[in-house]
């Protein structure tokens, strides 16, 4: 077992003192509980809570008081269809939400107000930043941003400013960003996190978005759309759904690394398309599936695959996964 199983269950998880209890009962497999924790000079009980991730794992099973252990290989791949159903799971979560969300504002609108949706309005022309503006100084709560494109608005600069003095007043907020976002304007992201405002990279945004804790939610008045039709919702069941969208979408995301410490943006992008990488790769997906997630050629996935075994020193997605973690990458 040894090197073949180094750092494997960290990957899925577990910590290096759980991973050296599995190490220690594997071969003890088929034992009660007692003779396993007198063989180890431990306590049963002390044992037993041990063992409790890997039980509810399913990777230790207890028949009758006797301690049934997962042999490895079977174990990482147990562990990694788990992972891989969780995540299909919320992928499925997530575009529901995603479909839904165009359509809540105008699923309760009255037919007599002509589709003008009941707990909003719709404006045109507004000068964004003044009315962002004016609802963070009204209100309380987390401020969350998906930010596709605002690095290329003039708007998105001045908004930039308003948002930083409420940071250094203590107020949080949550930014999205796409992973080209990283190529375009690698600053942007460097700046907004040394502004002390939490940031996140996706693959791909899915449309302008900002709610301002209590008091109202800006959006397109088309999903994704880039004009200047803007729907406002200030209704409670909108808004808690907005932010459930907002929350699946942080999950899924990941921290830049170095972000609001690194010196040069420029390692920025560099280390954050390693580490989705290393991530997708965690989580057993195929190259064309990493392609999907991180919008980038099939043929893109493979060469940066390529160099990334290179530079680990290894020849296969488990090796990589094993020494990332012994970098400390992922």
């Amino acid at each position: 077992m040894g090197q073949s199983l180094a750092g494997a269950l960290s990957i899925l998880g577990f910590s290096a003192e759980a991973e050296q209890t599995y190490r220690q009962v594997l071969p003890r497999s088929g034992q009660t509980l007692d003779a396993l924790a007198h063989g180890l000079e431990r306590d049963p009980v002390d044992l037993l809570e041990d063992l409790a991730p890997f039980v509810a794992a399913g990777l230790v099973t207890l028949d009758d008081d006797m301690v049934l252990v997962t042999p490895p290989g079977e174990a990482v791949a147990s562990m990694m269809l788990q992972q891989t159903q969780a995540l299909r799971q919320a992928t499925e979560r997530l575009e529901e939400l995603r479909t839904a969300i165009p359509s809540f504002p105008y699923a309760l609108a009255d037919p007599a107000t002509h589709g003008v949706p009941l707990g909003g309005e719709m404006r045109t022309g507004d000068d964004v930043p003044v009315l962002l503006e004016s609802w963070i100084r009204q209100s309380t709560g987390d401020l969350m941003w998906l930010r596709p494109d605002q690095w290329r608005l003039q708007a998105g600069s001045a908004m930039d400013v308003a948002v930083t003095e409420h940071l250094r007043n203590g107020r949080r907020s949550r930014a999205i960003y796409p992973a080209r976002a990283l190529e375009e304007a690698p600053q942007v992201i460097f700046q907004r996190a040394s502004a002390g405002e939490e940031v996140r990279i996706i693959a791909e945004v899915p449309s302008r978005l900002a709610i301002i804790g209590e008091a109202g939610a800006l959006l397109p008045a088309e999903w994704g759309a880039s004009d200047d039709r803007r729907l406002i919702v200030r209704e409670p069941g909108l808004l808690t759904a907005l932010t459930v969208l907002f929350d699946e979408l942080w999950d899924r995301a990941i921290v830049v690394p170095g972000a609001g410490i690194a010196p040069d943006p420029v390692s920025i992008s560099s280390g954050m398309a390693r580490t989705m990488l290393l991530r997708q790769l965690s989580q057993g997906a195929k190259d064309e599936q990493i392609a999907r997630s991180l919008g980038v050629s099939l043929r893109t996935v493979r060469r940066r695959m390529a160099e990334l075994f290179d530079e680990l020193g290894v020849d296969s997605r488990f090796q990589a996964g094993v020494e990332a973690v012994r970098r400390g990458w992922i």
